[in-house]
């Protein structure tokens, strides 16, 4: 990798932590420049403005790594009552770069930005419309081999286990990570009754 795109990446990640930590609004260019300790020439090198970063942060260091945590496990998922409640298991509380205190990088991004700024939003409903389609995959794939009843609404059950998730993550930032047990106890309770 090049000085120029180590310098770019840097910033991404660098800015993600800050952002994470204190809010997109909250979190200035000189923020960032103190941070990083680049100069600001070197950053309106690789982005015009603030929100050019934010999108290349959205798209390159938030997008692949929640999708890791949530959309890859349920690629191929052989048991989806098990494998949906494993994966909000781990993404709650083994992935080491989501903490507690913080909520979800993604669910406070929608929160903060998503009435101020479209770009911002649809770049952030990509990752929750694939997350919400590979539960929708994988419920719809528990119906075919008689896991899953018949009846079951696949989208519904999606939307759900997204909309249970960003309400925990919010939660666990004033109550800590304690109450990521509780909502795990009943989401396995919920998917035990789809089948």
């Amino acid at each position: 990798m090049s000085k120029a795109a180590n310098t770019r990446t840097m910033i991404l990640t660098k800015s993600f932590e800050l952002i994470y930590k204190q809010g997109y609004q909250a979190t200035s260019i000189d923020n960032i420049l103190a941070t990083t300790q680049v100069t600001k020439g070197a950053f309106f090198y690789h982005f015009k403005n603030k929100d050019e970063m934010g999108l290349a942060m959205i798209n390159e260091i938030i997008f692949p790594g929640m999708y890791a945590s949530l959309v890859t496990p349920l690629l191929n998922a052989k048991s989806p009552i098990n494998d949906i409640h494993e994966m909000m298991r781990i993404v709650l509380l083994k992935v080491p770069f989501l903490r507690a205190k913080y909520g979800c990088p993604a669910v406070n991004l929608i929160e903060e930005m998503s009435p101020l700024n479209e770009e911002f939003k649809q770049a952030l409903l990509k990752l929750t419309d694939q997350w919400q389609d590979a539960i929708k995959e994988s419920i719809n794939q528990g119906k075919a081999s008689g896991e899953v009843r018949a009846d079951v609404n696949a989208e519904y059950v999606a939307c759900f286990v997204v909309a249970g998730y960003s309400g925990i993550r919010n939660m666990g930032k004033a109550a800590g990570s304690a109450c990521y047990n509780i909502y795990l106890q009943e989401l396995k309770n919920y998917l035990k009754q789809l089948g």
